[in-house]
């Protein structure tokens, strides 16, 4: 009897999810093992990211659970650190159970590979960023960014200091793609609709900027969406600094490649992503960039058994000779089919296929009854392009499950009032108890 076939997944993202998931519907009994390799134990799906910082969805209701989606799958919570290739077994880092001992390393063996450990950052050495910078990859920095906004707001109304006021309210955004537009765009909405409820604020005291380095933003799209989407933002007293770069933040004070200075409490870093620095280490064949180089079929160059796709693989673009497939959750989702069919095809000697996909246009939210799209060469916005993306997305968010509370959450939100509070305790949920503690044992002593 053939064993089966030990199938590993090293990401949990779009690509890992959906490839697992695919296998996990066209697996024979018996003829594979499959197990999911992730740092964390969920799957963002990253294009209602910014919603969820907005308060429009619930945060809980765009990450996936990989255990409970993934039946007959075996999850390993943990982190690649090695491979051996030629010994067909990887190095797994898994987190100890018990604080403060060192983590377990695990040696998992395979049979076929699949390496989709997605992108992360791109940082760049800009003084200060590092200290004072704020991410937005992860739901985690998403709701965290939602709370530092309204703590701004509940600081610059509390204020006389009017330097600190300003500063409260100055808001920049560094890098105009699909996260940065969107999560500026979606918040600035939020905020504006919050400082109603602040006696002495007015929407016209807040300053949103946008910077990017480019000739325009959303450089992922068809020029004329970018274009609306700029007039869109200015049109709201937003401002767009195209071909300007951030250089510095000290002391509360942004400074920009155009000569501003500007005093803010808030940087908000978006500018760009790189590939998981973990493929370096694999000794696998990766391009200048640190993508894993494959074939139109999805495999990596020169190494049977492997095979990749998303933000982690260069794939060639067939409908664009020359190009790769960019970098985004559209591509992701389709490689991933086509990457499980052409596993099993493989498994089972048979042909396996291309990948080909034409983008056929973009969605971008920018907030409550606010968009911009392109549809095979078609531009559309306001409340139409907005009904368009949530449409589309509620599609593709995966499992019903999902589906259903993402729309509850659209339904309510339309219904109701937005929520404004700001619940930045819920980061270090042990600061009240820790600080009672203090007190009560400064007490003691002085007793």
């Amino acid at each position: 009897m053939t064993p089966p076939t030990r199938i590993l997944i090293v990401g949990g993202g779009h690509v890992g999810l959906y490839t697992a998931l695919r296998l996990q519907q066209r697996l024979h009994p018996g003829e594979a093992e499959v197990t999911l390799v992730d740092p964390k134990s969920y799957m963002t799906y990253q294009p209602l990211l910014a919603e969820a910082a907005a308060g429009a969805v619930d945060p809980r209701h765009v990450i996936v659970p990989l255990r409970r989606v993934l039946t007959g799958v075996q999850v390993v919570h943990g982190r690649l650190s090695g491979l051996d290739h030629p010994a067909r077994t990887a190095a797994v880092t898994v987190p100890s159970a018990v604080a403060g001992l060192p983590p377990r390393e695990l040696s998992l063996p395979y049979d076929v590979l699949v390496l989709a450990p997605g992108s992360i950052a791109r940082i760049l050495a800009v003084p200060g960023l590092a200290e004072h910078g704020i991410g937005f990859r992860s739901v985690e920095e998403a709701v965290s960014l939602r709370n530092h906004v309204l703590t701004q707001l509940d600081l610059a109304a509390s204020t006389r200091d009017p330097a600190l006021r300003e500063a409260a309210l100055t808001f920049v955004f560094v890098g105009g793609g699909y996260a940065g537009t969107g999560a500026l765009a979606e918040l600035e909405d939020m905020a504006r609709y919050a400082v109603r409820h602040y006696e002495g604020l007015k929407p016209e005291d807040m300053h949103w900027v946008l910077v990017e380095a480019g000739k325009r933003i959303l450089p992922e799209t068809e020029p004329d969406v970018g274009l609306r989407t700029t007039e869109e933002l200015r049109g709201r007293n937003i401002e767009v600094r195209l071909g300007t770069r951030l250089l510095s933040v000290a002391d509360g004070v942004v400074e920009l490649s155009d000569g501003s200075r500007l005093a803010a409490r808030t940087l908000v870093w978006t500018a760009g992503v790189r590939a998981n620095p973990v493929l370096r280490a694999t000794r696998l064949p990766v391009d200048a960039r640190g993508r894993l180089r494959c074939d139109a079929s999805l495999r990596v160059l020169g190494t049977p058994g492997v095979w990749a796709a998303g933000d982690a693989a260069a794939v060639p673009d067939v409908t664009r000779p020359g190009e790769c497939c960019a970098q985004n959750a559209q591509h992701a989702v389709r490689q991933a089919r086509v990457l499980a069919d052409n596993l099993l095809a493989e498994m089972r000697g048979q042909p396996v296929g291309e990948y080909r996909h034409e983008l056929k246009g973009s969605l971008t939210s920018l907030g409550l009854h606010h968009g911009v799209a392109q549809l095979r060469g078609r531009a559309l916005h306001g409340r139409t392009a907005w009904l368009l993306h949530r449409a589309v997305h509620l599609r593709r968010v995966p499992t019903w499950d999902r589906k259903a509370r993402v729309l509850a959450d659209w339904v309510l939100a339309g219904l109701l009032k937005r929520e404004i509070v700001s619940m930045g305790a819920l980061e270090q949920p042990r600061a009240v108890f820790e600080s009672y503690v203090e007190r009560e044992l400064r007490d003691s002593d002085g007793g």
